[in-house]
C-alpha cells in the first residue's frame, strides 16, 4: 500500500527586491516612447523602384564586386548615358 504524500507549493516571494543602488525604473526615467519603423522617407527620393531582367553573368559579375553592387550598376549606366547622349 502506497502512502499518500502531499506536495507543498513553493512560497510565493515578491520578484521586486528593493535595492537602493538599483531602484526600479519609472516613467520619468524612461521618457517618452520612441517608435521607429523602417528607414522612413528619403531626404531626396531620386530613385525609382523597377524590375530589370539581366543576363546571369552580368549580375554575377556585379555581385562579385561586393556590397553596393546595385549602386555600381547604376553608376555604370549613368556613365553610359553621359557618353551616348546627343550633345
Amino acid at each position: 500500500m502506497k502512502l499518500a504524500t502531499t506536495v507543498k507549493l513553493p512560497k510565493k516571494t515578491s520578484a521586486k527586491v528593493l535595492d537602493a543602488d538599483n531602484p526600479p525604473w519609472t516613467e520619468d526615467m524612461l521618457g517618452a516612447p520612441i517608435l521607429k519603423r523602417g528607414r522612413g522617407p528619403q531626404a531626396t527620393p531620386t530613385k525609382v523602384l523597377t524590375s530589370v531582367r539581366l543576363d546571369a553573368d552580368i549580375l554575377e559579375f556585379f555581385k562579385s564586386q561586393g556590397a553596393g553592387y546595385q549602386s555600381k550598376m547604376n553608376d555604370v549606366l549613368k556613365d553610359w548615358v553621359k557618353t551616348h547622349s546627343p550633345a
